[in-house]
């Protein structure tokens, strides 16, 4: 994403009132896993990282999260049920 780009998703962001503090968690978690690949399409990611970089602490409280997230159009999830490869997560421009 571009500067712009981010700029503008934290601003609808901020008008999304469906949004609270846990669906936040996880998307500045995917934003920084973005960050750190360079990228917003295709980034890898697991539930453990997740959770860790979103202080969120239950499985269950994480899943329900993580599925509005997908509900509302934010994120794009492909899971990979393969032990050795990780699942891929795209991070959605319009929500």
């Amino acid at each position: 994403m571009q500067p712009n780009e981010i700029t503008d998703f934290f601003r609808k962001l901020e008008q999304d009132s469906r949004l609270n503090v846990w669906h936040l968690a996880i998307l500045i978690a995917v934003a920084v896993l973005a960050l750190n690949q360079g990228r917003y399409r295709r980034i890898k990611v697991s539930r453990s990282k997740m959770m860790a970089k979103s202080h969120i602490n239950t499985v269950p409280t994480y899943h329900k999260y993580f599925k509005d997230l997908q509900d509302m159009g934010y994120i794009s999830y492909r899971p990979s049920y393969h032990p050795g490869v990780r699942s891929e997560l795209d991070l959605l421009k319009q929500p």
